[in-house]
């Protein structure tokens, strides 16, 4: 999966080392860790929202039935 995203990119082992590198560098061993949880809970985060979404989209509509929308019409 990981090869088939870089392929598209056009990154090969070198310009990942050098990405590496230079967030090394304007970060700090310490911070790296600090940012990748924050990453990790935003994508948790958003993949939540996007399964909710899903639920909310295959249930059927509560609040309003077919029989209801025909007594309206009338």
């Amino acid at each position: 999966m990981t090869s088939g995203i870089l392929l598209i990119f056009g990154l090969g082992t070198t310009e990942l080392l050098l990405i590496a590198l230079v967030v090394l560098l304007l970060f700090g061993g310490k911070k790296i860790p600090e940012l990748m949880k924050g990453l990790g809970k935003g994508v948790k985060s958003f993949k939540d929202g996007m399964d909710g979404m899903e639920e909310e989209l295959k249930k059927p509509s509560e609040k309003t039935s077919p029989a209801d929308q025909t007594e309206k019409k009338v």
